[in-house]
């Protein structure tokens, strides 16, 4: 099977590692235009994402105590809640290999091809969708107040999801900018968002993605090209119960029971 494309970027300058972080440090250093490709996209495989320690309190912000709104200076990610969400649990959820799987690569069955311009230069991205997205993402937008919020960057995140999301499923949508770089690592800090951490989840990928926070989080398993796979059909029923939680720590704990 084909790589994946999708990289977790130590520093925007910087040669890149593969997306298992481990890069042949032997190897020569691959030219800038590929180093670019590969900086739009940033995501770490669940099984493979490395575990780094807690935020340092001098040079990060800490997360907010659980079922704290953010106390960040200025505004908050997210706008006020709308009158159609006011009761939902906010629901963040990632997109490449979780929803999709994307490729410079020509593939012959993509649902999307999506142009992206770097220096001037456009490039056709061609993406996947993930078995059972569109039931998922319609059944996710009837019970939460559903949030993109991906470590790619806008320029190629945004159109995928104008594709992949034409129903308008995500009430907002976040992108490289708007996660905690920490550690080599794009976290996305729930406590940011402005929203009750006692009625937030996070569904994602990359373990690293929610470090910070992870009792709030609903692991998937990260998704390629494999057709057969029904991982969004299998979570439904878990969401599901999360929806009627009026406390996500309680509920997941006694999910996650034995």
């Amino acid at each position: 099977m084909e790589s994946s494309i999708i990289t977790q970027v130590q520093k925007e300058e910087s040669p890149l590692q593969s997306k298992t972080g481990q890069g042949n440090k032997s190897s020569p250093k691959k030219p800038r235009s590929r180093n670019i490709f590969k900086a739009l996209f940033c995501c770490l495989r669940a099984q493979d994402a490395p575990q780094p320690p807690p935020p340092a309190q001098d040079t990060l912000l800490p997360p907010e105590n659980n079922g704290t709104v953010a106390k960040v200076p200025g505004t908050c990610l997210l706008p006020e809640v709308t009158p159609q969400d006011q009761d939902k649990i906010c629901v963040v959820i990632d997109l490449d290999e979780t929803l999709v799987h994307s490729s410079f690569k020509p593939i012959s069955n993509a649902d999307f091809i999506v142009p992206v311009e770097i220096e001037g230069t456009t490039h056709q991205v061609y993406v996947l969708k993930r078995p059972h997205v569109d039931e998922f993402l319609h059944r996710m937008g009837e019970m939460f107040e559903c949030i993109l919020f991906t470590a790619s960057l806008a320029k190629y995140a945004d159109p995928v999801t104008d594709l992949l999301d034409q129903s308008g499923v995500f009430r907002a949508r976040l992108f490289r900018e708007s996660c905690v770089f920490h550690q080599g690592c794009y976290v996305k800090d729930l406590s940011r968002l402005g929203r009750d951490l006692h009625r937030t989840l996070i569904l994602d990928n990359s373990p690293a993605s929610y470090i910070f926070h992870p009792e709030n989080a609903v692991p998937v398993v990260s998704w390629f090209d494999d057709t057969e796979d029904t991982e969004l059909l299998n979570l439904l029923p878990v969401f599901e119960e999360l929806s009627q939680a009026e406390d996500v720590y309680a509920k997941l704990q006694q999910l996650r029971a034995p």
